[in-house]
């Protein structure tokens, strides 16, 4: 029966608006996030120079995570990529369990975006209150993701061409004032800063791997391209293009420009919520800069929020598709976009609004926490499937892939280590705990709602077998 089968493409009725171009720019960007250009700053107070290591060491570990999606993606190319292929290698449970997660950590990130933005707005307009800001930029994005997904494309293009642009001129800057020593910083910039203020690792090797969780937020969205699967051109071409780019993009963009800001500017000199890109602008002494980069980080907040209203959009839809959310959130608007999906989200978003109006000091912390926790069971899951898929593979039950990962199942049981590491690192810290007990009650939600659904709908708990076919 076509109904046991799983071959109905849940991205069915998607209008493939994205370009190369711009699916390229999106995997860039979603590289490049308020993690990096807020977060680092605390991250920086509190493990000095060695964060540069765990930047480099965490983006070893996104790498893998990506190429196993890679390989998943040329298996079987659909929109809600994590949570269809939990469906499919791990049950039906797992699936409806990651899409409901990932719907999670985007509606949180949302949340922290709309923080970061608010925060930014509040270097110009200090007398704006949070909340008011939030709300605005809030109401904004949501009108371009109602429109079509052409729009999203092209402003998340703009928005990523914005942060690259910024942050390869931070680094040419830096590197100008290393060499020839113009700015206000004078002889202070000097590539011992590395380790002349209490040595690489001034707070300990200890206090440099408990900023992993902070630093793991901060890759939050990578995954992002295998959303766009449904809606791209030519996935075949531009999802491998798109993921082997992911390692200089880390290099250049994370660590090289750290690196070049820490040389520049003594770590002892950062502090927590205030970006080290504006800070490394305002030691060299160049004010107007400053506030360039200022306008820089509030696009990359606004980036990742607008990526946050596609995706959880596009998740509940592929939920509804599959049973595990109503049916009413698998309908199109008339521009093809999944627009009550949309909605639902944008409300829950507006939480993260409510939060700038009680605690605007707290709110950027309480909801990272969260969406890390909830980003590391999504790529725990892409991870497992990977293994399994090998496994099917190998066994001759399923195809291979045209992209496999280098290394093959091998690079994903390392990874699956270093994510459960920094969920025990997480435990271990007092203030970032609170998330894995909200995490507790999100899972028995799930769990009470997975059995109100299975006792309505039988059908719905039953794993469905795939028909052996070649992908691409």
């Amino acid at each position: 029966m076509t109904s046991e089968k799983v071959t109905d493409a849940p991205e069915e009725g998607y209008e493939r608006g994205l370009g190369s171009r711009q699916v390229q720019m999106i995997a860039i960007g979603g590289a490049i996030g308020v993690g990096l250009f807020l977060g680092a700053g605390a991250n920086i107070a509190k493990a000095g120079p060695s964060l540069i290591l765990m930047y480099a060491l965490a983006g070893v570990i996104i790498f893998f995570i990506m190429r196993a999606l890679g390989e998943l993606l040329l298996h079987r190319p659909v929109s809600g990529s994590f949570a269809e292929y939990s469906r499919e290698f791990l049950g039906p449970f797992f699936g409806y369990f990651t899409g409901w997660t990932y719907w999670l950590m985007w509606v949180v990130t949302g949340m922290a975006e709309l923080t970061a933005a608010a925060i930014y707005v509040n270097y110009w307009f200090p007398s704006v209150p949070q909340w008011v800001t939030a709300l605005v930029f809030l109401v904004i994005l949501f009108g371009v993701n109602l429109i079509s997904v052409k729009l999203f494309g092209e402003l998340e293009f703009w928005f990523s061409m914005v942060k690259v642009t910024a942050l390869i001129g931070m680094i040419v800057i830096g590197l100008g004032v290393l060499t020839f020593g113009f700015s206000s910083a004078g002889d202070a910039a000097a590539v011992s800063n590395l380790w002349a203020f209490d040595g690489f690792f001034p707070k300990g090797v200890g206090s440099s791997l408990m900023t992993l969780q902070g630093v793991m937020f901060a890759y939050l969205a990578v995954e992002l391209v295998g959303v766009t699967a449904g809606e791209s051109e030519n996935p075949e071409k531009t999802l491998p293009k798109a993921i082997n780019t992911l390692p200089w993009r880390i290099a250049l963009f994370y660590v090289g420009a750290l690196t070049v800001i820490l040389c520049v500017v003594k770590w002892t000199e950062f502090a927590e919520g205030v970006s080290p890109f504006v800070k490394a602008f305002a030691v060299i002494g160049i004010p107007a800069a400053a506030g360039i980069v200022n306008f820089v980080v509030l696009t990359a907040a606004l980036s990742s929020c607008n990526s946050g209203m596609y995706s959880t959009g596009r998740m509940l839809r592929n939920l509804a598709a599959s049973g595990e959310a109503p049916e009413v959130f698998a309908r199109l608007s008339s521009t093809r976009t999944p627009a009550l999906g949309i909605l639902v989200s944008v409300c829950f978003m507006g939480i993260g609004v409510v939060l700038n109006y009680v605690v605007p000091e707290k709110a950027f912390g309480y909801v990272t926490s969260i969406a890390t926790a909830a980003g590391i069971w999504t790529w725990l899951m892409i991870l497992i499937s990977h293994v399994l898929y090998r496994r099917a593979v190998e066994a001759g039950r399923l195809p291979a892939s045209s992209f496999p990962a280098p290394g093959g199942a091998k690079c994903s049981y390392v990874a699956i280590a270093f994510l459960l590491f920094v969920t025990g690192i997480i435990a271990y810290d007092a203030d970032a705990r609170v998330c894995l007990y909200v995490m507790a009650g999100w899972a028995a939600a799930l769990g009470i709602g997975w059995m109100v659904l299975t006792s309505r709908n039988p059908r719905i708990a039953e794993r469905r077998t795939r028909e052996f076919e070649k992908v691409g």
